[in-house]
């Protein structure tokens, strides 16, 4: 049923669209670092929008998408979005958005957040693609188990940096699609670590208290 409904080519165009282009069309001067090219869409955005603002793309990906385009404002690299002293070494000064869209695990989304964000510019927006994981739940659009847990766990490891840098960075989310979120520069301080948290729902004493009233209503 949510499959002949939803087109997730669409989807996607949508999101990148409304969530990215919107805030970011009027920058001048733009200099963007993208991990993740795969079909290039959000990179074609990207060229599109230095090509408007006397901008300029970096993109990161461990596979060869150096014929994708042919472009004076774009610099690909194929290597690790890990590999920190190679990328680095490639750009000289900070960028006003940098996305991640590249290995879908929340540690490694993290390590890619700390690593890179002295490397954002204040006000600048680090964007990070596949924090919902409601198309991939049981009987949705896209049912998948695996993804539906990667998803939510990334969604949770954001929500964990929020928690210990509120006064560091702004985050909204889009839950177009596969979703998205924006973590907007406030100040040039450091990151603070991860906060765990630690929810009061307390599930065992809910059950418990669900069984005394049965008890007691027998």
């Amino acid at each position: 049923m949510f499959k002949e409904k939803i087109n997730p080519l669409q989807n996607y165009q949508d999101k990148i669209t409304k969530f990215i282009l919107d805030h970011e069309i009027d920058k001048k001067n733009i200099n963007i670092l993208e991990f993740g090219v795969r079909e290039g869409r959000s990179t074609k955005m990207f060229l599109d929008i230095c090509a408007k603002n006397d901008g300029k793309l970096i993109s990161v990906d461990i596979d060869d998408y150096s014929n994708l385009f042919n472009d004076n404002n774009w610099t690909f690299l194929k290597t690790r979005d890990d590999d920190y002293e190679k990328v680095s070494s490639y750009f000289s000064e900070n960028f006003d958005i940098i996305l991640i869209d590249s290995l879908h695990e929340p540690n490694h989304v993290s390590k890619l957040i700390y690593t890179y964000w002295k490397h954002l510019k204040l006000n600048g927006s680090m964007y990070i693609d596949d924090i919902s994981w409601l198309p991939y739940m049981k009987n949705s659009w896209r049912d998948h188990e695996y993804t539906e847990n990667i998803n939510r766990d990334t969604f949770n490891k954001i929500l964990e940096i929020q928690l210990s840098n509120y006064d560091n960075i702004n985050l909204t989310f889009s839950f177009s699609g596969s979703g998205m979120c924006r973590i907007i520069k406030q100040n040039d301080n450091e990151l603070n670590k991860p906060k765990l948290m630690f929810p009061r729902k307390n599930y065992i004493k809910k059950i418990l208290k669900k069984l005394f009233f049965l008890f007691k209503k027998a």
